[in-house]
């Protein structure tokens, strides 16, 4: 099993995990991987917390894909209007 941190994680027994939880977590917040073992066997994993980062660029691609979407609508279209134009589209 790998860790994202390139760490080969450490592993500890639920029992012993439970006596030392908050050991624990100050080394997952130092960027350790810890698993958690139940008779040997891996049941869980504790991981950094890893904030989701926003792609800006991304950001930026859609509002110019949204404002040159607005300019194609027509901004002296009247209520009455519409409303032919939606009743036209449940015919």
């Amino acid at each position: 099993m790998g860790s994202s941190t390139g760490r080969t994680p450490v592993s500890f027994g639920i029992y012993e995990a439970k006596n030392r939880f908050s050991e624990l977590v100050e080394r997952v917040a130092a960027g350790e991987e810890v698993i958690i073992t139940r008779h040997g066997q891996p049941v869980a994993r504790l991981v950094p917390e890893t904030p989701e980062r926003v792609d800006a660029a991304a950001v930026d691609a859609i509002f110019d894909e949204l404002r040159k979407l607005s300019k194609g609508f027509a901004p002296g279209v009247t209520r009455e209007e519409l409303r032919g134009y939606m009743e036209e589209g449940r015919r």
